[in-house]
């Protein structure tokens, strides 16, 4: 089995510029976020695909420091800047990351995997039904499916998020373009912010690395939240996958 786990990066965040280069105990948020991918037990290559922005040199330079395949692609199209850093490699899965997850799971990363490869589905991910917390993200799917996506998607949304055209054209909402499933939780962590898309989330993520260090599972963090009202309050006013909201308007 062929396992590509590729992480989208880049600098030009409109709501905090710079975010996964921003350090909490001297690493950068984006080193963090590698630390823990590579402590998955599935994946067999890491990929970074970052863009052709000159700023986005230091994405580049920090994936090859750290020893890390790298693509570099599309500022807008990020479907495009995907299927170009997967294409060479031509895995049998994909797994999709987002560098706004500094503390995404390893151990949740292959429950993913694991559950795509049992079903043998198109697509699997967390998020059908949010009941992980934000910045805890896992999607998998073959690499065919992701092709297909590439050569049919036309919306900006699509091409800016990657993976609508797949899911949304999935047996899950009663489709038949493509097989898939969700991956859900026993109880329901979805109003858990753990992502970095603003600075008050940034502020989040460095009180809980501070008070649990960074090699804690999603669940410890996400409990942690959940029991201080101080650290909730600090960022539970951003909704939930805003950015995709935002380019279905422009669709």
């Amino acid at each position: 089995m062929n396992v590509l786990a590729i992480t989208q990066a880049r600098t030009g965040s409109t709501r905090l510029p710079g975010k996964v280069l921003k350090a909490v105990g001297g690493k950068t948020l984006l080193e963090i976020h590698f630390d823990r991918i590579l402590k998955s037990k599935r994946i067999d290559k890491l990929l970074v695909a970052t863009t052709t922005a000159p700023e986005d040199d230091a994405i580049a330079k920090l994936a090859s420091a750290h020893g890390l395949l790298f693509s570099r692609g599309s500022v807008q199209n990020v479907l495009d800047r995907f299927y170009q850093a997967a294409l060479p490699h031509k895995p049998q899965w994909v797994v999709r990351l987002t560098s706004d997850c500094p503390l995404i799971d390893p151990q949740l990363i292959d429950l993913v995997i694991g559950k795509a490869v049992e079903m043998k589905v198109d697509y699997c991910s967390n998020t059908l039904e949010p009941m992980f917390p934000d910045g805890m993200d896992v999607e998998v799917f073959t690499f065919e499916a992701l092709e297909k996506a590439w050569h049919e998607a036309t919306s900006t949304s699509d091409q800016e998020h990657v993976t609508p055209y797949i899911h949304q054209n999935s047996s899950f909402y009663g489709k038949s373009l493509f097989n898939a499933v969700n991956v859900a939780n026993a109880e329901n962590y979805g109003d858990v912010r753990l992502t970095v898309d603003e600075a008050s989330d940034f502020e989040v993520i460095s009180l809980l690395i501070e008070k649990l260090g960074t090699d804690k599972d999603w669940k410890t963090y996400a409990d942690y939240y959940k029991d201080n009202d101080l650290v909730k309050g600090i960022n539970k006013h951003i909704g939930r996958n805003e950015g995709y909201q935002n380019s279905l308007k422009n669709n």
